[in-house]
């Protein structure tokens, strides 16, 4: 008999029965997949899944639930903690997705040392044998007796072993290596990724589990399998940085239990990861001084202010189409903001390839980041450096105005605790905002006095 099939989207999770260009739910193009129908699980498979719930649970009014039920603890790391909200919460399932090697094991890992003084923690890999990861827990230094770990990839045998030792928390690595025997498709594939997290979930709700998983990423950067993945989890948190570096930055995507685009900075040293408590002095560490086609300025990531430095490069082109080039500033707006140089700001940067670069591997998508970017290209096409005491945060608009943005204070607050001693800022907020003493804050109405703010000679 032959077996039947249904085409899934991997953006959305969204099922067919017949394949399409473009998904009828999410519109995604060149996303749907055949995949083999998933069976209704019944007798044992049912069971199985039965056993682990805590029974039937009773409604109750909204009235007599307690206010103190969701209980936040430190997982022993505190840029982690900051990126959940306070805490891992008890009975959560949190993904942390990254790039292969990126380091999410050895977060996963390091966290147990704390996390085994106060819980039972189950480890279980489908990546590597309980050899290796004894290895890298004496390379960690994480040695606990409160510390279980199985190398598994069966989701039965999985539940199986959480029935048998009841831990506290749970640490599955990783997800794509999870497979449930009752589905015939390979392990990785849309409906296992949805059937074994289901059941996690499930684990999670049910027993009050914490469960973090690991999940990998695809080309685009997003968690691989159906985007339905992401929903249906607690947490998203994305763990990103170049290999060639040092850095990692754990950023927030989605959180139920507190504010999102929140991020943690690590440091990958041989003995492990190491937190970054001043991620601003880290991305400024190494900053030329009196370099041409640089500038400063302050984002918010999550409720954390953070310091980032703007490079640009304007040269001229010698070819009849100027390149341009961004790396963690959007190409959209960059282009933007060269246009509107060009035509309020006098520059003739149509004539030139350009060039913006973020040190750090910060991703700036937000509009305070405009005027550092704009005095970063002056700067780069008059050849002429930036004060390296001089800070500038600002939106700037079509017309060449400047804009405010929100939480100016706590900014300029960060701007004068790392020793900077002045800040442009958009004039019409100048009048309602006091420097702290030692910060000049110098107020600007368009992107040509910004300039000529930035770039005046130096006395």
């Amino acid at each position: 008999m032959k077996q039947k099939t249904m085409f899934y989207c991997t953006s959305c999770g969204n099922e067919t029965a017949k394949w399409a260009g473009k998904c009828p739910a999410c519109g995604a193009w060149n996303t749907i997949v055949e995949q083999p129908e998933t069976p209704r699980i019944t007798g044992a498979g049912r069971g199985r899944s039965a056993a682990l719930a805590a029974g039937p649970r009773r409604a109750c009014p909204v009235t007599e639930l307690a206010a103190d039920e969701e209980i936040r603890f430190p997982t022993g790391m505190g840029e982690l903690d900051r990126v959940l909200g306070g805490g891992a919460v008890k009975g959560s399932l949190v993904l942390v997705g990254g790039a292969p090697g990126i380091g999410k094991s050895t977060l996963m890992l390091q966290i147990c040392s704390k996390l085994c003084e106060f819980s039972k923690v189950l480890y279980v890999s489908g990546e590597e044998s309980e050899h290796q990861l004894k290895l890298r827990a004496k390379r960690l230094h994480v040695e606990s007796g409160s510390l279980f770990v199985i190398s598994e990839t069966s989701l039965g045998d999985l539940l199986e072993s959480v029935t048998a030792e009841k831990p506290d928390i749970l640490i599955v690595d990783s997800i794509q290596t999870l497979y449930n025997g009752a589905l015939d498709s390979p392990a990785g594939s849309v409906s296992q990724v949805k059937d074994c997290t289901m059941a996690l979930m499930q684990l999670a709700k049910g027993q009050g589990i914490t469960v973090f998983v690991i999940g990998h990423v695809n080309k685009e950067g997003s968690i691989a399998g159906p985007k339905v993945l992401e929903h249906m989890v607690d947490c998203v948190l994305y763990f990103e940085g170049d290999q060639h570096t040092s850095y990692r930055i754990l950023r927030a995507a989605k959180n139920r239990f507190g504010a999102t685009n929140e991020i943690g900075v690590f440091e990958m040293r041989d003995e492990g990861l190491a937190e970054v408590e001043n991620p601003s002095k880290m991305l400024l560490s190494g900053r030329p001084d009196d370099a041409p086609g640089t500038c400063v300025t302050c984002v918010m990531e999550g409720m954390r202010p953070v310091l980032a430095e703007v490079q640009a490069l304007v040269v001229n082109t010698s070819a009849g189409n100027p390149r341009r080039t961004s790396n963690g500033f959007d190409y959209n707006r960059a282009a933007m903001l060269l246009a509107v140089l060009e035509k309020r700001g006098g520059l003739k940067v149509s004539a030139c390839d350009a060039y913006i670069n973020i040190i750090g591997g910060l991703w700036l998508d937000e509009p305070a980041a405009d005027l550092a970017t704009v005095i970063a290209l002056a700067s780069s096409y008059y050849d002429r450096p930036v004060p390296g005491e001089l800070v500038a945060i600002g939106e700037v608009g079509l017309t060449g105005e400047l804009r405010t943005v929100n939480q100016l204070a706590q900014r300029i607050s960060e701007v004068h605790r790392l020793g900077f001693k002045q800040c442009l800022i958009p004039a019409h907020r100048a009048e309602s905002l006091r420097g702290p003493q030692g910060l000049q804050l110098i107020p600007v109405r368009n992107v040509g006095e910004a300039i000529r703010a930035a770039l005046r000679p130096q006395g």
